[in-house]
């Protein structure tokens, strides 16, 4: 649907003005953007004064997730490894048992080499766990400063006179 007045845009947001302009609704209308008149865009982001400070809250927000996520992600990570080691250390000593056959040994050394084996293939989905968050970081941070270059440049376009 292509927008080509304000009201049509105010009407799709639910709201009679932009004085009551939420951060939800800031975001869905940052999100209809590619649907507006251009000029319409430009002359509502005019009054939305507001608008380049929530492009930048919102990037303070997702760069706190962003730390809160690989913070508990090491955590995580941490907890995987002591345990497989706390195994492998179980198992150890087992292994100095002096009553122990050789078919016991032999089992106790495949729990060791499986344990590793786990160990390894958690820390592979862990390092494709930390490549899609970087990957979904980076286009939330790229859609929030093109909504602030979208913004800035609205502005400028409109003090200038220029298309």
């Amino acid at each position: 649907m292509k927008f080509e007045n304000e009201g049509e845009i105010l009407k799709e947001l639910g709201m009679e003005s932009w004085r009551n302009l939420s951060k939800e609704k800031m975001i869905r209308f940052a999100a209809m953007m590619p649907d507006m008149d251009k000029e319409v865009a430009l002359k509502i982001i005019q009054q939305l004064p507001e608008f380049t400070k929530f492009a930048l809250e919102a990037l303070n927000v997702m760069e706190k997730e962003h730390a809160n996520t690989l913070s508990s992600n090491k955590d995580s990570q941490e907890n995987v490894h002591k345990a497989y080691q706390d195994i492998r250390d179980i198992l150890k000593g087992e292994l100095k048992h002096e009553n122990i056959s050789s078919e016991e040994k032999k089992y106790i050394l495949e729990l060791i080499m499986e344990t590793g084996k786990k160990e390894a293939e958690k820390d592979s989905e862990n390092k494709q766990f930390l490549g899609g968050l970087f990957q979904s970081a980076a286009v939330g941070v790229g859609a929030v400063l093109l909504s602030a270059v979208v913004f800035v440049g609205g502005k400028f376009l409109l003090q200038n006179g220029k298309d």
